[in-house]
């Protein structure tokens, strides 16, 4: 079976969160593709998915190379690279993109300052771009909202050839952990799934963090 995946990464920089989100007619994408540190960046791993490369790319951000640095150095090191398709974004905003020899068509990619979008096995070529539109249309909605309608909107514009089955929102912001990291397995209808579950979790998410971090404080019981 040929999997489809598209995918987007941002940064807020009124709030300095990082996160990604992503949809693919394979089952759990949030396992594999996308990977975010707090103040460092995030990575893209897809297309024959080889998730040992998301932590790879934040670790060379993390020592302070740019998104393309980053991604030239994966590049270079890393065998069967034609079969990978690869984003990175850095804690400045800079995004930089790869797709291999081998990736399936329609391969689309895309990036802006503060986003980078990429997706494989498309209806056609205009998923990333209606994903960047829709993410960079209102920069003062919440990180995660501005992703949820960035996997609407490819959805809307074409999506994949083969049916949606799972979705993954992640988003850090201070700490170690994430702020937000919703999964959508396996669903008829992954992205609306993930709406839904972003409505419910919107108002609990710092909460959340304050449970962890100072758990005298907090106000879920």
């Amino acid at each position: 079976m040929r999997y489809m995946t598209f995918s987007l990464i941002g940064r807020c920089p009124r709030t300095g969160q990082i996160g990604g989100v992503a949809v693919s007619s394979s089952i759990a994408i949030g396992a594999r593709a996308v990977y975010c540190a707090a103040g460092v960046g995030a990575v893209i791993t897809q297309h024959r998915i080889d998730p040992r490369l998301g932590p790879r790319g934040l670790d060379l951000l993390r020592a302070g190379r740019s998104a393309q640095e980053t991604i030239d150095a994966l590049v270079a090191r890393t065998p069967q690279i034609q079969w990978r398709q690869l984003a990175a974004l850095d804690a400045g905003g800079g995004g930089a993109f790869f797709s291999g020899g081998r990736t399936r068509p329609e391969m689309s990619e895309v990036a802006a300052r503060d986003a980078c979008a990429i997706g494989n096995n498309l209806v056609n070529a205009r998923a990333t771009p209606a994903m960047l539109l829709a993410f960079l249309a209102d920069p003062t909605a919440p990180l995660a909202e501005r992703l949820v309608r960035a996997a609407e909107a490819g959805l809307a514009a074409g999506g994949e050839r083969a049916p949606a089955a799972s979705a993954h929102l992640l988003v850090v912001e201070r700490q170690s952990f994430s702020l937000i990291d919703l999964r959508v397995d396996w669903h008829t209808h992954p992205v609306g799934e993930l709406r839904a579950l972003w409505t419910r979790y919107a108002p609990l998410a710092h909460d959340f963090v304050t449970r962890a971090i100072d758990p005298d404080s907090t106000a879920i019981r």
